[in-house]
């Protein structure tokens, strides 16, 4: 795809539609969620495709995850899936506009939601595994992505940054493993780790080891 050109539209989602998502993802106020975000993760879907059970509902869920995204917010996740029910709820069957609803609400936490089948699960780990490729990125890369971040919570004073933002970190740095599927796993997991370390090392440097949000 040439620079500037837009993403395939998927089928299921109407062009009117589609557009609205197109300027939500291109708002300038968006740092780091935005279309290149969403870019990213389609891009890496094309390696996981074959794996997924549903791969429609996971293709969806990546347009709709940040659609609703408001760093002041507490509920975009919930907005988000809404929005994704509001849009596709006459065009998907309703298993599967749940299954899409489901896959974006995990993104509250990045966890792997208990009351789903196998399948769903399987696909949700490699979902979530897709949305946090970033923390395995090159330094640079990652680095990037760190300072946008920031960016879009400009608003959050400088101290309790550091200290939510550690807080974040490091609840994912006591998971057994980031990743939840193994193709990301054996690919990202060690560099994602070397990141995380060092983004912690910047934020609490100065500070108490015992700050929590």
């Amino acid at each position: 795809m040439n620079p500037g050109d837009n993403p395939a539209r998927p089928a299921a989602i109407p062009e009117p539609a589609f557009a609205d998502l197109l300027t939500a993802y291109r708002d300038p106020h968006r740092h780091y969620h935005d279309i290149g975000h969403i870019e990213a993760m389609l891009a890496e879907l094309q390696d996981c495709r074959p794996l997924l059970h549903d791969a429609e509902a996971v293709e969806l869920a990546i347009w709709f995850h940040d659609a609703i995204y408001d760093a002041a917010a507490p509920d975009n996740e919930e907005r988000s899936a809404d929005l994704a029910r509001q849009v596709l709820g006459r065009r998907l069957g309703q298993g599967r506009l749940e299954r899409v609803a489901t896959l974006i609400l995990a993104t509250r936490k990045h966890e792997l939601a208990g009351d789903v089948g196998p399948q769903e699960r399987a696909d949700m780990a490699y979902f979530l595994d897709l949305d946090l490729q970033i923390l395995g990125a090159e330094a640079a890369r990652f680095d990037a992505y760190e300072a946008a971040v920031r960016r879009e919570y400009a608003h959050v004073p400088e101290t309790a940054w550091r200290i939510g933002r550690a807080a974040v970190l490091q609840r994912f740095m006591a998971r057994p493993r980031l990743y939840f599927s193994d193709l990301f796993a054996e690919r990202l997991e060690e560099r994602a780790r070397a990141n995380l370390a060092r983004s912690l090392a910047k934020l609490t440097e100065g500070e108490p080891p015992q700050a929590s949000v």
